[in-house]
Formats: structure tokens, sequence, C-alpha cells
């Protein structure tokens, strides 16, 4: 069943499935401009995704043929997927953060193999047990998809351009940089009064950035060619706290629903993470490598219900975190430990 959301001003969001994932939907949102809508994001390539799309768009009295740019908030497949679709359709332009884009481009010009070797050897030096990282090892070996990336996603044609406005005839949105998420991660701050006169500063289409009951999640920017040791988890709190600055009078996620006061979801997020941080420090009373630290945090499910592919996600999150201390100079690495192992000081 089509749904779709009205929210006032020549703005409406399109609830489009992801298959088979928890977080059930993706919310498009259709902005008009003077030169025809413009999509901020797109949803997962998938053809019950596509049909629904499709059906939202005709819902809001318009086409896909008729779709005259798509803004894309970060490069993950829930919100890139059908972006080459919609191009294919309509001759839209696609924009994204360079450093999104460059993700794509890698993505569509690494061999899936390299992506398998790269995973591997990186699981085993965060501790992975070997039986682990051997079922990845054979998917390289197979060509079997894990699902990991190994895809061909729409290489997009225009950038975003973080403080400036975006060309959108009739309309003030301006992009927000928003890493954490990913690197290239943006915000984009409609700059016109809430069409129901809410108090503060215009609405926020937030992607994965701001969301009202669930957070994002925060691992390493895998780059098989990029030896910097990235702060991810530093960039999410530090943009954060901008965008609890902007004080907009609505967000517009792209999960979940509209919700308002931007600074009081915030300030929970802000203290979800520095719970999380304090609780790492106490196990790390011992070293511990990045996979056993994962072993012991709370998930949304025990460790031993947690899939083989979420498992390598908790891993990434971990080792966020733990970089984290070690940057505030509350842990450090021990040294000659293979693999690593943390401790806190």
């Amino acid at each position: 069943m089509t749904q779709v959301t009205d929210h006032g001003g020549g703005v409406r969001s399109i609830r489009v499935p992801i298959p088979d994932n928890p977080l059930g939907s993706t919310l498009v949102h259709l902005v008009d401009t003077d030169l025809g809508p413009v999509l901020i994001d797109t949803g997962w390539d998938d053809p019950a995704s596509w049909d629904a799309l499709a059906a939202g768009l005709t819902a809001c009295g318009v086409s896909v043929a008729e779709v005259h740019g798509v803004v894309i908030t970060h490069h993950h497949p829930d919100h890139h997927g059908l972006s080459g679709k919609v191009r294919e359709a309509s001759g839209a332009w696609i924009a994204m953060h360079a450093l999104d884009t460059a993700i794509v481009r890698r993505t569509r010009e690494n061999r899936p193999d390299r992506w398998f070797s790269y995973m591997a050897d990186k699981l085993a030096s965060s501790g992975a047990p070997e039986e682990h990282v051997a079922l990845l090892r054979e998917a390289r070996t197979a060509r079997l998809s894990t699902g990991l990336p190994a895809f061909a996603p729409a290489l997009p044609d225009r950038e975003i351009v973080p403080g400036e406005l975006l060309d959108l005839v009739g309309r003030r949105l301006r992009a927000i940089w928003t890493p954490g998420h990913t690197p290239g991660h943006v915000c984009l701050h409609l700059e016109e009064t809430h069409p129901a006169a809410l108090p503060g500063n215009g609405r926020l289409f937030s992607g994965d950035h701001l969301l009202p009951r669930i957070t994002p999640h925060i691992g390493l920017y895998e780059d098989p060619d990029d030896a910097t040791v990235a702060d991810p988890l530093g960039d999410y709190l530090d943009a954060l706290e901008r965008v609890g600055r902007l004080n907009p009078a609505e967000v517009l996620p792209a999960h979940q629903h509209a919700f308002t006061d931007a600074p009081g979801r915030v300030r929970e997020l802000l203290a979800h993470h520095e719970d999380r941080l304090t609780g790492l420090l106490a196990l790390l009373s011992a070293p511990l490598t990045s996979w056993q630290l994962a072993e012991r945090m709370e998930w949304n499910r025990p460790w031993d219900q947690i899939p083989f592919a979420s498992r390598n996600i908790a891993v990434s999150e971990a080792e966020a975190h733990v970089r984290r201390l070690v940057k505030l100079g509350r842990a450090e690495a021990v040294t000659g430990s293979d693999p690593v192992t943390y401790v806190a000081l």
C-alpha cells in the first residue's frame, strides 16, 4: 500500500520499503521546485521498492519521468539504490557530497574479491575468530555475496558543496556536512518559514544523521587505499552539536517519522554515546581486541543471535568507539599486541 505524507509547503514523503531489513523503509522526500520535482534520496534498488516509489510519485500527481533532480544524503543503498533508475527514466541529475561520490566510484571500479580480501584482513586484525574470517575468505574465492558491496551504484554528476545553496529554482535548500555515518553524509536545511508556523529555523532533511528513536550506525570509513586513522564517532558528535545549534522547527529524517525539538534529540544522542564510551572504559579494565569488545557490548539482541553481516558492522562500531577513547586520551593500544588490544588509561 502506497504511503505518502504531505508535510506542507511543497514537501511530501514516500515510504519506500527496504527488503528483509528491520528498518522497514526509507522515507524518500519530494520537494517541488519551479523546474520540477526533486527527490531527496531514492530508496533501495529492488522491484518492490521501485514500484512503491513510482506509485508514491503518482499519488503526488507526478511521474518518475518528471523528476528534475535527485539529492542524495549519503551513498548507502537504501538511499542511493534507485538513483540510477530514476535518472534513466527522467534524465534527472544526481547530486552527492564529494567524499561519498569517491566511495561510489571506488565501489564501481574495485573488484569484489579485493573488497572481500580487505575485509577479511581487517576482521582478522580486530581479533575475529578464524571460523568467522573463513566465511569471508570462502566468499572471496567463490565470488558469493555476503551482503557486502558488490554492485555498481549510479555515479553522481553534481557535487553537493557544504554551506552552499543547492541549485533548486524557487527553493532555499542549504547543504550541511554531517560526517560520521558516512564521510560525506549531508543534511539539507530548507531555509523557509515552516508551513504550520512552528517555532524554529526552517526544516531539516536529516538523512540518517538525526533519527527520532534510533541511533545511526557509526563505524569505520573503509578504504583499502587510505591508511588514515579516522575518528568517525568524533566527526559525528561534532556534527550533531552543529545541527542542534541550527534549531530547525521540524526534522524530516530518512527513517521512522518527522519530529520536532532537534536540540533535545541531539542532547539525548550525545548522552547516549557518552554513556557508551563510559561503559567501554569499564570493559577495557583489561586488554581487549575490537572483536572481544563488540562481544561484550550491549546490542539489540544477544551476541550469539547476531547474524554474520551484522557482527561485522558491530565490530566496526566497537572500533569506532575505541578510536574515540584513544583520541581523547582515555584508552590506548597495547604495544606489541597482535591482534591489537586496547586498555583503559
